[in-house]
């Protein structure tokens, strides 16, 4: 019975103990924080903003420090394998500093020619200042989101449907800048955005691939007309070129038949020159070279003319006694001899 009255003052006491124990391990574990790399925490002191724990170990003042807690919105695949986006919303208290990656699902946005098209964007940003981040906006990706989609609407809106497709480079710039500017206060720093989807209607679809067929069939068309006339121009050039080489052939050979031509004759000549020298040396003084040269020609040129089997007729030059004196000349030219 004694045992029993002083166990139970040590049991309640111990009980005591244990739960002060527990409740002051509770309270360690709760008010230590364990921050790792590229990760802060906004702690506020009575409700109020007191600091931003950094990667390392840090303790709070329990009951006094608190961490702020902030809506944050993800978006996830559709587990069923749809290929859809769902969103997500969460409560978190840490805050990721890195470069992170915000895919848009798909929206709807109308051009300047009223084309109703499908964008889905990505947007790359960073947190750069975390207390504007959680105090300036609430649900910064939701936010960003938002601000995205109105400002790609802006800028959809200004343009075509052909500069839409060909121009996602500035469209990306312009949207960079716009969002780069209006997040600034935010605490957020937009590094790129890129559209990753633009996806006209289908009946546009097929008139652009008409369209690119008429084009590649014109691009085509000229094509073979500029090969046609390149191989007409060269084939006129070749034969140009070919008559002129071919004249100055002839010219050539006109040139040498001439130059032969002139050489034989004044060959001849001398030789005539000569013979007629030669004649007038050996010939008697009264004697004339020249009717010798003549009544030769005229003996050469008999047998030509008799050489017709049906001529009954026969021209003879109207002087004869100048021939008959010729042939006289050449007898007396014998008779020396």
């Amino acid at each position: 019975m004694i045992y029993n009255i002083l166990m139970t003052p040590f049991l309640v006491f111990a009980a005591i103990f244990a739960a002060m124990f527990l409740f002051f391990m509770m309270m360690i574990a709760h008010c230590t924080y364990l921050i790792q790399q590229a990760e802060v925490v906004v702690i506020e002191r009575l409700g109020k903003f007191h600091r931003i724990l950094k990667p390392g170990l840090h303790f709070l003042v329990p009951f006094i420090d608190s961490t702020r807690r902030i809506s944050w919105t993800y978006f996830k695949e559709d587990p069923r394998g749809k290929g859809s986006l769902f969103r997500l919303v969460r409560m978190v208290e840490r805050i990721d500093l890195r470069e992170s990656v915000y895919d848009f699902p798909k929206q709807n946005v109308i051009t300047k020619d009223n084309v109703t098209m499908e964008i889905n964007a990505l947007l790359y940003y960073q947190i750069t200042d975390p207390r504007s981040a959680v105090y300036e906006v609430y649900n910064l990706p939701q936010a960003i989101e938002k601000l995205t989609q109105t400002t790609l609407r802006n800028i959809i809106g200004s343009m075509d449907l052909d500069e839409c497709l060909t121009s996602r480079d500035s469209v990306n710039e312009r949207l960079r800048i716009i969002l780069d500017d209006a997040t600034d206060k935010w605490g957020v720093k937009v590094n790129r955005v890129e559209l990753q989807e633009v996806n006209p209607p289908r009946d546009i679809i097929g008139a652009m691939e008409k369209q690119m067929r008429a084009e590649r069939d014109r691009r085509a068309a000229i094509l073979e007309a500029e090969g046609q006339k390149q191989a007409s121009i060269l084939r006129a050039q070749g034969d140009k070129e070919s008559d002129i080489l071919e004249a100055e052939g002839e010219k050539l050979a006109a040139i040498a038949r001439a130059e032969g031509d002139s050489t034989a004759r004044r060959l001849m000549a001398t030789a005539e020159a000569e013979a007629i020298v030669a004649i007038k040396k050996a010939a008697p003084e009264s004697s004339d070279p020249l009717q010798y040269l003549i009544a030769l020609n005229y003996i050469k040129a008999l047998p030509e003319v008799t050489k017709g089997k049906n001529d009954k007729l026969i021209l003879m030059p109207y002087e004869m006694s100048g021939l008959m004196s010729s042939v006289a000349g050449i007898k007396e030219l014998f008779k020396q001899k």
